[in-house]
């Protein structure tokens, strides 16, 4: 692959002014983050088809390994770009990561087995763990730096129109399942050819002097004492936000059921949950850039574990129970992110890809951790109110967690 020369970039080969460069990356990044929100979906909802048409024999144990697996490969692929990144360059890794992805994703039909499918959806995943790490860290050193937290909630927009996406293909292709990753394996490698020809590297990148394959960034880097103490508060942040995201796009319409809401109503709160996550998205980052990202930071992981709380209490106002929800998803979803827009006001050029990449893949363990034990409790009879009880704790720890980070 061509190396990166710190003299130009493919945006300045093209001829196109810093405006353009920007708005491609952001477009580009945008996408990128939409291909994992499509894939955060697409698998639990095609699961009710597999079990039903008992597709290569899967079974609901065999259907948990393989939800399992992919995200376990989302995380591998978040914690091993982050050094890649940082020696060979954003631009690179990212179109690679979207390659590899692409091109599994598009074999998962094709599986013969179950360990197969299973294999290939790993595989999956650790193109795609690799690229949320790195399209942040593209999009935001594009932009100012007093536009840094704006940035990173922009481009998650694209996360959850994603997963709406998919939501709505599956509700037209329920009994083609199969086309669901056609599309989405087609649509990656449309964006990574156009990365190619339209992604310019990162200036950052370029200014700090390190061509492509010149530097190699440990993760042992992040434990010297200059970022020792950011590095502790960022994982255990991002571990406990992510657990948050995860658990409650898994579980709530199951805990709002138990609750004693009817179905219908129940499934309702999971959009209600995900329109509130795009609103937060977007106030998040306009009120980090003004008032601090550490100070925005622990105000909505506080005003989170506040919400949650009241979920565990049975509401007999639809108005007051979307609201409520809606609400949760505003400020749950967003302070997530605005943990790593920290990770990039923080960390110099020449590491931000590592602490970007360890931040996403420390916290995936908590996506694997929050739909387990909400699992745990709703199997146990108890996931509600105990379900909510459980998320609010997580997000006042959250708030400690932000709490230690240094100011920036």
């Amino acid at each position: 692959m061509p190396s990166v020369a710190p003299s130009r970039s493919p945006g300045t080969a093209t001829g196109t002014g810093a405006t353009g460069r920007t708005v491609w990356t952001v477009v580009l990044c945008w996408v990128t983050v939409l291909l994992e929100g499509y894939d955060l979906v697409v698998l639990g909802a095609i699961i009710p088809t597999l079990l039903k048409t008992r597709h290569l024999g899967m079974t609901a144990g065999d259907a948990t390994t393989v939800a399992t697996l992919s995200l376990a490969g989302v995380a591998v692929g978040a914690m091993l770009v982050g050094p890649l990144a940082d020696r060979l360059g954003r631009r690179l890794l990212l179109i690679a990561s979207v390659v590899l992805f692409s091109v599994f994703t598009l074999l998962v039909p094709l599986a013969g087995s179950v360990t197969v499918f299973a294999l290939l959806r790993f595989a999956a995943g650790v193109g795609l763990g690799a690229c949320m790490p790195v399209s942040l860290t593209l999009t935001a050193e594009r932009l100012p730096a007093d536009r840094r937290a704006r940035a990173g909630t922009l481009v998650m927009t694209g996360y959850h129109t994603g997963a709406v996406i998919t939501s709505l293909l599956a509700l037209q292709l329920a009994g083609h399942w199969q086309v669901l990753f056609y599309v989405l394996g087609a649509a990656g490698l449309v964006t990574a050819a156009v990365q190619w020809f339209r992604l310019p590297e990162s200036e950052a990148f370029v200014r700090a002097g390190h061509p492509a394959g010149a530097v190699r960034v440990p993760f042992t880097e992040l434990l010297k004492p200059a970022y020792l103490r950011a590095g502790l508060g960022i994982w255990a942040a991002s571990f406990m936000g992510l657990l948050l995201v995860y658990g409650l796009n898994t579980w709530l319409p199951k805990l709002m059921n138990d609750a004693g809401y009817p179905v219908p109503t129940a499934v309702t709160q999971l959009l209600v949950l995900n329109a509130g996550g795009v609103a937060g998205l977007v106030l998040g980052g306009f009120v980090a850039d003004r008032r601090g990202i550490k100070r925005t930071t622990a105000a909505w992981f506080a005003v989170s574990a506040a919400l949650l709380a009241c979920l565990g209490i049975r509401m007999h106002s639809d108005l007051l129970l979307d609201s409520v929800v809606f609400l949760t998803g505003v400020f749950v979803f967003s302070a997530q992110v605005l943990v790593y827009a920290y990770v990039t006001g923080f960390y110099p050029p020449s590491v931000r890809g590592t602490a970007l990449g360890s931040a996403s893949g420390i916290g995936r363990i908590g996506s694997l951790v929050g739909p387990t034990v909400t699992g745990a409790l709703v199997s146990a009879g108890i996931g509600h109110p105990w379900g909510f009880v459980f998320f609010a704790a997580v997000a006042a720890l959250a708030v400690l967690a932000v709490l230690t980070l240094p100011r920036l």
